[in-house]
């Protein structure tokens, strides 16, 4: 196989995982603390995108500095409006829960075809990240490396939130044993909602990354909402290092499976990858300890 093929797959591969990691994190937090099922989710990384053009359109080249703190902040503002007017409504119901969002999903891509138009919105990166870098022949696009690198810068600081501080301590008791985290003082429902809220934010920075390497359209969130679960699920439910290991895993899996075969073949191959893997770790590489998934 020729070596710089293989090493230009890998890090497509690498950047792939890096999108997959932004989006699979918002589902981690919300399935392993509320187990609730969101079928939205891959809609708020749309929204992201989407704002990310917006925040082009008004501040001109130099966008970034909106992008972020606008994506951040408006799909965590759209998450907590959906917890509170259907999740919260739909708790220990996991199939309402599912359809609930499945409907929610279809409401925000006929929104965004009403206000966007059907087909892609394109993002032009600062110029300041139009170049690449050549290492032993393979081709790194500035970009992609951008991505990379925010994904981990992400990763690092969910994982100081979730393991170093009060809101991190309170957040794991919760999805360890919700009732006695209840009794102890912790306003649970304040927390699902923080939480839900964080989750559809951390989506919205996802999206801006996304709509750096290639067009926002209504459909884009629905293209990794499976493989986004697929992380969860493999990684090991509630678990950020496990999310960070398994979307690295099927990111690298996907795109050589890509490049030696087709989009659809590939596909397949990584699902039945996942089914043969479950069926030897059921509970992921790095399950967590939850009172809640025991008795489920």
């Amino acid at each position: 196989m020729d070596l710089v093929f293989l090493g230009g797959q890998l890090f497509t591969g690498l950047s792939v995982a890096s999108i997959l990691l932004l989006a699979a994190l918002g589902l981690a937090l919300s399935f392993g603390l509320m187990r609730v099922i969101n079928m939205a989710h891959g809609e708020f990384l749309m929204v992201g995108g989407y704002l990310t053009y917006l925040a082009s359109q008004w501040a001109g080249p130099q966008f970034l500095w909106l992008a972020f703190p606008l994506a951040f902040c408006g799909t965590a503002l759209l998450g907590a409006l959906l917890e509170w007017t259907v999740i919260r409504r739909l708790y220990g119901r996991p199939l309402d829960t599912l359809l609930a969002t499945f409907g929610v999903s279809l409401i925000l891509q006929q929104a965004a075809r009403q206000l966007f138009g059907s087909t892609g919105v394109p993002v032009t990166a600062p110029e300041w990240l139009s170049g690449a870098l050549t290492l032993g022949g393979v081709t790194l696009p500035f970009v992609r490396l951008f991505v990379v690198a925010l994904s981990l810068l992400v990763l690092g600081g969910m994982w100081w939130l979730l393991n170093r501080s009060a809101f991190g301590m309170q957040v794991r008791a919760v999805n360890q044993n919700r009732e006695m985290a209840a009794a102890l003082g912790v306003n649970t429902r304040r927390l699902d909602l923080l939480v839900f809220a964080l989750g559809s934010g951390v989506a919205g920075v996802a999206g801006v990354g996304l709509a750096l390497i290639a067009p926002v359209n209504p459909t884009v969130g629905a293209a990794y909402i499976v493989n986004a679960f697929l992380v969860v699920v493999v990684g090991g439910v509630g678990s950020v290092l496990g999310g960070a290991a398994a979307a690295l895993l099927l990111g690298f899996v996907t795109a050589l499976a890509e490049g030696l075969t087709s989009v659809s073949l590939a596909q397949a191959i990584l699902l039945v990858l996942v089914v043969a893997f479950l069926q030897w770790k059921p509970r992921g590489l790095f399950p967590t300890q939850s009172r809640a998934l025991e008795e489920a």
